[in-house]
């Protein structure tokens, strides 16, 4: 035994399966203390509520939901709810922020000056408070019967009014589909290796690739429109109110708008230390091969840019999908709210807790993954951006 002890790979295990041991017996420990006061207390731990009636309903969901649909269902819809926004959210702010970027990277002062200004002024403004100052801006708008109008939208307090095809939910989701392939399709026939033709003389498969997705989009489209009705279903005021379109409920827009405007503060940062970490020495190159500027700029600052950034958006990323939970705030029905009212209406605290770190841990991972494989295919063999 003392021989074995001797050893420092057994010593090694040993510790191991000691500290293991030793936090398995502290949560077990925990488990039992939780069960025993529950009991106490007459509260019954278990996952049976999650097929039972929540008897309330929701202002926000992607998918049909009534007040008699049981809990899982609406864990579903916050989680999808959370998914929907955090997309949203990620698109714009990765547009503001890359925009702004460019802007402080620029060789115009004024578009320097501007770029830092609004990095300056949007970072430094907590998120919660421009939730709440968007979502004041939007609920004061004009009511529907003074509502703005422009090309069939309908800007009201009420929320933005938007017309949408007369198609079902299947086709448009469907078709909506098609349309993220047909913007995926070029990007990725012009990135892979698995063509022989050269990267260059590509563009006629791209196009055929995103004029097929097109095409798909309007097939479905198509044949998921509903007979004996218009193209187009336009917002039109009835009453006291507006019927038809799509509504964007103003609880969605703050949220969206607060989370682009406060994350492509962070993202502009990100996107000039990007430029910033390629070196002079690739750009003059380029530049003594007699590429255009526009050239150096899309084969060689871009892709160089773009392998230094990807780290660090990535992980701003996951902390912007974090950032959703602040609908609770405003009342969006997000996975945070739905976890929160269920706690109310149930009293299962643990149990709903749990789902909810479960379902953000799923989410974070999921999204730091695609990056993490993203950031390992286009990584470059040594370091290439030392210039």
């Amino acid at each position: 035994m003392i021989r074995l002890l001797r050893n420092q790979k057994v010593r090694n295990a040993l510790l191991q399966v000691l500290y293991v041991g030793t936090l398995a017996g502290l949560v077990l420990a925990c488990a039992l203390i939780a069960r025993r006061n529950l009991a106490e207390q007459g509260i019954t731990s278990g996952f049976d509520f999650l097929f039972k009636s929540t008897g309330w309903d929701v202002t926000f969901s992607l998918l049909p939901v009534t007040a008699n649909d049981p809990y899982w269902w609406y864990f579903l819809i916050g989680i999808i709810n959370t998914l929907f926004l955090g997309s949203v959210g990620l698109i714009l702010a990765t547009i503001v922020g890359t925009i702004v970027g460019l802007a402080r990277t620029s060789s115009n002062e004024l578009a320097q000056l501007l770029g830092r200004t609004y990095v300056d002024i949007f970072r430094n403004i907590p998120l919660i408070l421009q939730v709440f100052f968007w979502y004041a801006v939007i609920t004061h708008l004009p009511t529907p019967r003074a509502a703005h109008e422009a090309w069939g939208f309908l800007l009201t307090s009420r929320g933005l009014y938007m017309p949408v095809p007369n198609v079902s939910g299947t086709a448009l989701s469907g078709a909506i589909l098609a349309l993220i392939a047909a913007a995926a399709i070029p990007v990725w026939l012009g990135s892979t290796a698995r063509l022989s033709r050269p990267v260059g003389e590509r563009f006629g498969v791209q196009f055929a690739g995103a004029a097929a997705a097109l095409a798909c989009a309007a097939v479905i489209l198509a044949l998921g429109r509903q007979p004996d009705a218009p193209l187009l279903d336009f917002p039109a005021l009835q009453g006291l109110n507006l019927r038809g379109g799509l509504r964007i409920p103003p609880e969605f827009s703050a949220l969206a708008i607060a989370i682009a405007i406060y994350g492509g503060s962070y993202i502009a940062e990100i996107v000039r230390g990007g430029f910033k970490a390629v070196g002079k020495g690739q750009t003059e190159a380029a530049l003594s091969l007699g590429l255009s500027p526009w050239r150096v700029f899309t084969l060689v600052r871009l892709p160089l840019a773009l392998r230094a950034m990807l780290p660090i958006l990535a992980n701003q990323y996951v902390w912007l999908m974090k950032a959703t939970t602040m609908g609770i705030a405003v009342g969006f029905a997000d996975f945070f709210m739905i976890v929160a009212l269920t706690i109310n209406h149930s009293g299962q605290t643990i149990e709903a807790i749990g789902i909810l770190m479960a379902g953000f841990l799923t989410i974070n991972l999921s999204l730091a993954a695609i990056f993490n494989r993203i950031n390992k295919a286009i990584a470059l063999k040594g370091n290439q951006l030392r210039g």
